[in-house]
């Protein structure tokens, strides 16, 4: 039985990249600086500081595979707290490699975004570009194997309060209402979150290996669709108020995509969970959460 460790597997990705590790029989240890309310039985947690190249070194004895999903995901603090983004995500990414290369870690796996590819995103976007290209050089000097992982707009269970498909169904819910910044013309490639684990498991194998790989789905929804695909769902009455964008807003538009000279490969899941179902679903969670607070 080979050993995975997963830097951030108590979070929302980390935590379903965890139990597909899991599921497919690999002993897994969690390395997180909070517990996840999502442990199984037969995983590890080690609660410690990911900047503690120590405690890395101690988790990390006898493993076989690093996934990497700590630090700064959020666009928004990652703005307004440049130093904290760039100390977690690339001194952090920076601690997990040394620790992975004296412990002789067999494959790197780091969860970038495809906002490397854009001109937006703010500090998290140029601290996933920063984290990448040490990544790519350390492989170069010491031979460590990685694969970078660009996800695109994931949703579904256990997702922050700040996931943009999560906030938007919150609002509807609560308030039977919502308040979108935007045209309503904006594309996302949106990806459940457990066919994302799916993919990233699946990159273990040696073809994908010092290789950059897009992980998205195959329903691209502009954000009046999504929108009105949230209302009817929840049976409310579509009541939605479009504000204009800043012109310094972090998010894209139609595509992250802008031209750089190392394209990626895209990978997409060929069976995958139905985005209708998976609103579903997450309105379904927030009616009970409401009820329970009631």
């Amino acid at each position: 039985m080979k050993k995975a460790v997963v830097i951030g597997g108590s979070g929302f990705l980390g935590s379903h990249v965890a139990d597909e590790l899991t599921d497919r029989g690999y002993n897994v240890t969690i390395f997180d600086a909070k517990a996840s309310p999502w442990l199984k039985a037969n995983q590890t947690l080690v609660l410690d500081n990911m900047l503690d190249k120590k405690a890395l070194l101690g988790v990390l004895k006898d493993a076989n595979y690093l996934f990497h999903f700590g630090g700064v995901a959020d666009i928004a603090y990652s703005r307004d707290q440049p130093f904290e983004t760039i100390n977690q995500n690339v001194m952090g990414t920076t601690l997990a490699l040394e620790a992975a290369i004296e412990s002789n870690i067999e494959h790197f796996v780091y969860a970038s975004t495809m906002y490397v590819n854009s001109p937006h995103g703010s500090f998290y976007r140029a601290s996933k570009q920063a984290a990448e290209i040490l990544i790519e050089t350390y492989s170069e000097k010491f031979s460590i194997d990685y694969t970078l992982l660009r996800y695109g707009s994931l949703y579904g269970p256990r997702a922050q309060s700040w996931n943009g498909l999560q906030k938007y169904v919150e609002q509807v819910v609560r308030t039977g209402s919502l308040t979108y910044t935007g045209t309503g013309k904006e594309k996302r490639e949106y990806i459940h979150v457990m066919d994302a684990a799916r993919l990233t498991v699946d990159i273990l194998d040696e073809m994908y290996k010092n290789r950059a790989i897009t992980v998205t789905g195959q329903q691209v929804l502009n954000s009046r669709e999504l929108i009105d695909l949230i209302f009817e769902i929840s049976g409310v009455q579509p009541n939605v108020v479009f504000k204009e964008k800043k012109h310094n807003d972090d998010h894209y538009t139609l595509t992250p995509y802008r031209y750089v000279p190392k394209p990626s490969q895209k990978l997409v899941p060929g069976e995958f969970i139905d985005l209708a179902q998976g609103v579903f679903d997450i309105v379904r969670e927030m009616h009970e959460k409401t009820q329970k607070n009631e």
